[in-house]
């Protein structure tokens, strides 16, 4: 595409409407897809148009799209239908944006996420080639119930006749409006101020300006899509079944570049998710946000990561939980081990069994394998953090650091009381309450001393009446 191509090339999008149907109070347009909004995904696929200007009409919940897409999305402009009378009075809304404007207007709806960035450049690039006045993007579905009908005559695009008002014959028609346009921005805007209200709403609709057009003489082309790219998003049932469409792509480009998933039909993985060639995927791994794995990992069942990077042969065991982690090349996760938030761990580090990180860093060779936190801590190379370990980070008002540095071996069921530092070396017996530091290459124990009473347990037992011992 040539500078002056793009130059000439504009996006409105169409997001004010109210969503009725989705039966929930946030802006449709914000509905979650695959890791990202529904207005998100469509701003995406006019990414490839470079357009000059973007536009967004907005109408119900328009502070919260904006809000939500502020810092993210430079350069939009947002204007606002209100109050709300149909496609073509969203659209004329975007005419003093476009005051000036040359070339070619693309229009897409805020609620269809399924396009993608080469069907809109296949359109703009027909409408272009063919200087057509409009350009409709159509599909044929097996069930066009609820579309407009594409009418043809001769072959050529004719009018779009609305189902309301198609006869039994036109309803047979399989050839539907798929709501995307390209239009030629010169004489779009006194057209659309000359469309008339219909229907029971009285609202403009924007099919109406492609009879007009015709009506006058003007070229009206079409170009053909997938249908499942047109399908909009009016209720949880249609957005679920996007979601179902995305994971499909999603999982087919990744095995495409080499990634086994074991069982496409369970794993769940967000458009911006990255993942290395010979990777294995084990079924109901959900991998989320911006997540990147490495080449040859294993993930196994049930583990979900979020907005985490994973190295190289790295195995996440069963039913992991990791969050905003870092993860060195052959660690071992899990299974059942939760990583939270600015966790690191180092190479061939271990992390076992319902073990718990959080703002953390386990360093090369470390291990903590048993039923452990580790929070606010730093624990230096081939360390141990033995079974039951706690650091005691929170003293009910603060949080407070940890440092274990290299090689130190941590017994089982010890308490470090933060701030508190293990030196170099040095080891901990277990059992212990940590709340000094400890030397380098030092014996630390800190547990009070064993006393054992003859007994000492009937006695107890017969002042609380606890119960009789057991006799033979």
């Amino acid at each position: 595409m040539t500078s002056s191509e793009s130059a000439n090339r504009h996006v409105v999008v169409l997001a004010a409407g109210r969503g009725t149907r989705m039966k929930s109070a946030r802006p449709k347009v914000l509905h979650g897809l695959a890791g990202c909004s529904l207005i998100e995904h469509v701003l995406r696929a006019a990414d490839a148009l470079d357009a000059a200007s973007t536009v967004l009409v907005v109408g119900h919940g328009g502070e919260a799209v904006r809000t939500a897409l502020d810092g993210s999305r430079n350069g939009i402009r947002f204007v606002r239908q209100e109050p709300q009378l149909g496609t073509a009075h969203a659209l004329l809304q975007a005419e003093t944006a476009l005051r000036g404007a040359r070339g070619s207007a693309v229009v897409l709806s805020g609620d269809a996420p399924l396009i993608r960035s080469r069907t809109v450049a296949n359109l703009v690039e027909a409408h272009e080639q063919a200087g057509a006045a409009a350009t409709v993007l159509t599909a044929a579905v097996e069930r066009p119930y609820g579309y407009g009908r594409i009418v043809r005559h001769d072959g050529r695009f004719d009018r779009v006749v609305e189902e309301a008002d198609a006869t039994e014959a036109e309803r047979t028609i399989r050839e539907v409006n798929g709501g995307v346009y390209a239009f030629a921005v010169e004489p779009l805007f006194a057209a659309l101020r000359r469309i008339e209200a219909a229907g029971p709403k009285r609202e403009r609709y924007l099919p109406a300006i492609l009879q007009a057009y015709r009506a006058q003489g003007l070229d009206v082309g079409t170009v053909a899509a997938d249908p499942v790219e047109i399908s909009g998003i009016n209720s949880q049932s249609q957005l679920a079944e996007a979601g179902r469409v995305m994971r499909q792509r999603k999982n087919e480009e990744l095995m495409a570049a080499g990634v086994t998933i074991i069982d496409p039909a369970t794993t769940y993985i967000d458009v911006d998710v990255e993942v290395g060639a010979d990777t294995v995927i084990h079924p109901n791994v959900i991998l989320e946000g911006r997540t990147r794995v490495g080449v040859r990992c294993d993930l196994h069942a049930g583990v979900r990561i979020a907005d985490s990077t994973v190295g190289d042969g790295v195995t996440v065991l069963d039913h992991s939980l990791i969050t905003r982690s870092t993860i060195a090349d052959d660690a071992t996760i899990g299974p059942f081990a939760h990583l939270r938030r600015g966790t690191t761990i180092g190479t061939h580090a271990r992390v076992g069994n319902f073990v718990e990180l959080k703002e953390a860093s386990l360093g090369a060779g470390a291990k903590a394998g048993h039923l452990a936190y580790v929070g606010d801590a730093a624990v230096g190379d081939n360390a141990n953090v033995g079974a039951g370990t706690i650091t005691c980070n929170y003293d009910g008002r603060r949080k407070h650091r940890t440092t274990i540095e290299d090689d130190v071996f941590v017994g089982s069921g010890t308490q470090l009381v933060a701030p508190v530092t293990v030196g170099k070396g040095a080891y901990v017996g277990a059992g212990s309450v940590v709340t000094e530091d400890v030397p380098p290459r030092a014996l630390a124990i800190a547990r009070g001393r064993q006393v054992n009473k003859p007994g000492g347990s009937d006695k107890i037992r017969k002042k609380t009446g606890a119960g009789a011992t057991d006799k033979e």
